[in-house]
């Protein structure tokens, strides 16, 4: 009976392959439906620990004509796809991105070298980023498919970037429940990992990552070419591969189930022992609370040596212990307690990073443009930033930016119109609307629609209902509750 539903699946995905005979034919929500009714399997089998299974399905996946279509749609779809690898190729055309579809086979297969490129870092440093072959990139999206549903079953249950379904938002909701009570810890270990991406080790990925390790070894180490020299790569997965972020997340998943099992609440000497250990992590960085400033020393040599047997280390500059009265920054935003009250509020740092890409944007390389084109490009990026804390003690923050706002573009304005005075100017490209004065606005060129910019003070403040521990997106058991999150996150972001 397995032989046959094994070999039905096999033919209906020969099938699709046969009848795909130009991109626009294929039905991309059926292979969707069909790829995730294996990552359903897979989930299952996993939590089942029926790992043979596992393996079985992944390669079922892997091999399924649905999957490839599915990868070479993302590559070609996303931000990157305009970035060519080292071979200069790209997919740019319908008959490119079939004939890709049909190059995705695991035999003969060969991983070429990334192409190294450096980005600037907030501190000043530079990040280095490695472009893989729109084929690699293919590859990567495609077996990622068969490993995200094992890494979301086995992932630490506080553990919220590069995680479907979680976000930043999700993090800073599980540190106000941890931190907002009079009886919550005082003290905090801010952890960062120095490269973590950099420095993962090669041995520990094969031997752990449930992956085939063939394809996953020819990814680690198929070089970079950096100045048109080539380098080997004897550690890390390289930022900017598809697959990476969830090869980091598997490394680290288990760092808070290793404190949960030490740091029970627990009668010790006819005491109650409750450490107040909680560990939340947003990729590289994790936030660890305690109830004293020892246990944390405790701790932090235990994630150390943990780290270690990974091929990584604690970053010095970045790790410290403080006090919930002094405050930390995490993810953007500033925690701190006043007086016994926690408040969570967009970091000092974002805001200037924030206030310095709007002076960029308005009197930089917008000088001469016209006022529609402006308020175009001014609104996403207002909206992005003011969602992303629309959660938090936000209002006050809001106020003072669009302050310094309206006045960048008065100062856009007056150098347009030196000639002109003041009241001309206001009239020219600010209205009035009850109390409220200075409102940016224009009409377009047709005279039918009225372009105003955004005020962060607009952006209503609601609080975020952080996702459930154990929601897991590969289970059917829990489909109706991430749509109702999906709903209720489109409606508050309307």
């Amino acid at each position: 009976m397995k032989k046959r539903q094994r070999s039905e699946a096999q033919a209906g995905c020969a099938s699709s392959a046969r009848r795909a005979t130009s991109w626009k034919a294929i039905d991309f929500q059926k292979c969707e439906r069909r790829v995730r009714k294996l990552q359903i399997r897979i989930a299952k089998a996993q939590r089942e620990k029926r790992y043979g299974k596992v393996k079985a399905l992944q390669h079922l996946l892997v091999t399924s004509f649905d999957a490839k279509a599915l990868a070479v749609r993302k590559v070609t779809s996303n931000k990157g796809k305009r970035t060519a690898g080292v071979d200069c190729i790209l997919w740019n055309t319908d008959a490119k991105k079939l004939g890709a579809i049909r190059s995705l086979k695991r035999r003969g297969y060969k991983a070429l070298p990334l192409k190294r490129v450096n980005i600037p870092k907030a501190n000043g440093k530079m990040r280095p980023l490695g472009i893989p072959t729109m084929r690699d990139r293919a590859m990567q999206a495609l077996y990622l498919m068969a490993l995200e549903p094992v890494t979301e079953t086995e992932a630490d249950a506080n553990s919220y970037g590069f995680r479907r379904g979680r976000s930043a938002a999700d993090a800073i909701d599980a540190l106000h429940r941890w931190l907002s009570r009079k009886c919550s810890p005082q003290w905090i270990l801010e952890g960062d990992i120095k490269g973590c991406f950099d420095h993962i080790s090669h041995r520990w990925l094969l031997d752990n990552v449930q992956i085939d390790k063939q394809i996953l070894k020819k990814w680690l180490e198929s070089g970079v070419v950096f100045n048109k020299l080539p380098q080997p790569t004897t550690e890390g997965t390289p930022q900017g591969g598809i697959i990476s972020p969830t090869l980091a997340n598997a490394v680290l998943d288990g760092m808070e189930k290793m404190l949960k099992e030490k740091y029970k609440v627990r009668y010790a000497d006819g005491k109650l022992y409750c450490p107040k250990v909680n560990l939340v992590r947003y990729a590289d960085d994790f936030i660890v609370t305690g109830e004293k400033r020892e246990t944390l020393e405790e701790i932090k040599k235990m994630l150390t040596g943990y780290l270690r047997e990974r091929g990584l280390t604690l970053s010095e500059e970045k790790t410290w212990i403080t006090h919930i009265s002094k405050g930390f920054d995490f993810l953007g935003f500033n925690v701190r307690k006043y007086n016994g009250t926690l408040l969570i509020k967009p970091s000092k740092k974002s805001q200037k990073r924030f206030t310095e890409k709007l002076h960029e944007v308005v009197l930089g390389k917008n000088k001469t443009a016209a006022q529609e084109g402006l308020i175009r490009e001014l609104n996403p990026i207002i909206r992005g930033w003011g969602n992303y804390y629309s959660h938090v003690v936000s209002k006050k923050v809001f106020s003072r930016i669009d302050h310094v706002l309206i006045n960048q573009l008065k100062r856009w304005s007056y150098r347009r119109h030196a000639n002109k005075s003041r009241k001309w100017i206001k009239e020219r490209y600010f209205v009035g609307n009850g109390s409220r004065d200075w409102i940016f606005s224009c009409e377009s060129k047709d005279k039918k629609t009225i372009f105003v910019l955004l005020k962060l003070a607009d952006i209503p403040i609601r609080r975020h209902i952080k996702v459930k521990c154990e929601a897991n997106p590969f289970d059917q058991a829990w489909d109706a509750y991430f749509r109702r999150r999906k709903v209720k996150s489109c409606r508050q972001r309307a």
